[in-house]
């Protein structure tokens, strides 16, 4: 079965008539309402927030989002701003009347926001698309970095942000979660009914520091099936001392190696290991 962003870039795909059919699906509404509880339960949220809706299409996540806690959305009524890439998606939720902000922007080009404006962000089926690059001028790898280092930007420290997506294979799902952790993201993967036709893959941010556990493993503990990556874990349960590649401990280490194979290496010096200062 094809995938609509296998065939075209979203804004050509999500025509007038595609965007109509999407909207008014039953299925998909059911299947979209699931996924933002989902979501909005893993983003943890106690009080009204600000809220980055990616990818917002008609506003059938928006919806949930503008609901109060009494009609089941953690912490709501919230505030939120959702954007687009698709115009005729943007239309319909400003028939429907919405209760969010509008704007039509790219996710693949960046998001348009001041440092720290929110506080958590969602995705729902969106950030696949990001995957395609359209011209030759384009890779999905930037486009990629691009959204995940703006949206780090956008979020306040402490914040989180949840993106549903559908990855196509193991590859692409590295892809998306090497790009958010190079922005400086903490990730963790976290996949509902995995091996079957209903499988959902979550991407769980974290953006360290602030009143909120900032460490992802503190997001997904006690889950089931999640993969955490999160480098700078990593680099503080590092032991001091340890040897990292590139050290001179490492370097001195290797060297030794390459003696006992036999092999001409240069000897030490006060210079091993050294790091050169930038040159202007």
């Amino acid at each position: 079965m094809s995938r609509p962003e296998d065939n075209l870039p979203p804004d050509l795909f999500y025509n007038d008539t595609e965007s109509h059919k999407y909207t008014t699906s039953s299925r998909i509404q059911k299947i979209q309402s699931s996924m933002t509880y989902r979501a909005l339960s893993l983003l943890h949220l106690t009080s009204p927030s600000l809220i980055l809706d990616i990818g917002c299409g008609s506003g059938l996540s928006g919806e949930i989002l503008s609901n109060s806690a009494s009609e089941g959305t953690p912490g709501g009524p919230h505030i939120w701003i959702g954007f687009d890439i698709s115009s005729s998606m943007l239309g319909i939720a400003i028939e429907k009347e919405v209760e969010g902000d509008l704007m039509l922007a790219d996710a693949g080009q960046g998001v348009p926001f001041r440092p720290g404006t929110f506080d958590a962000a969602i995705s729902i089926s969106a950030i696949q698309w990001l995957c395609n690059a359209e011209t030759s001028e384009e890779s999905a790898a930037g486009r990629l970095s691009r959204f995940f280092n703006g949206l780090y930007a956008s979020l306040r420290r402490g914040a989180r942000a949840v993106c549903q997506f559908y990855p196509k294979n193991e590859q692409q799902k590295t892809m998306v979660s090497s790009a958010a952790v190079r922005a400086g993201f903490g990730a963790g993967l976290l996949e509902d009914d995995p091996g079957t036709k209903n499988a959902k893959t979550y991407l769980v941010l974290t953006v360290g520091g602030g009143d909120l556990d900032g460490d992802i493993t503190g997001v997904v503990k006690g889950m089931e099936g999640v993969d955490v990556m999160d480098q700078r874990r990593r680099t503080k349960d590092r032991k001091r001392g340890e040897e990292t590649k590139g050290s001179k401990k490492w370097i001195m280490r290797k060297k030794e190696q390459m003696e006992r194979k036999g092999k001409v290496v240069k000897a030490n010096s006060k210079y091993t290991g050294r790091k050169r200062r930038v040159a202007f």
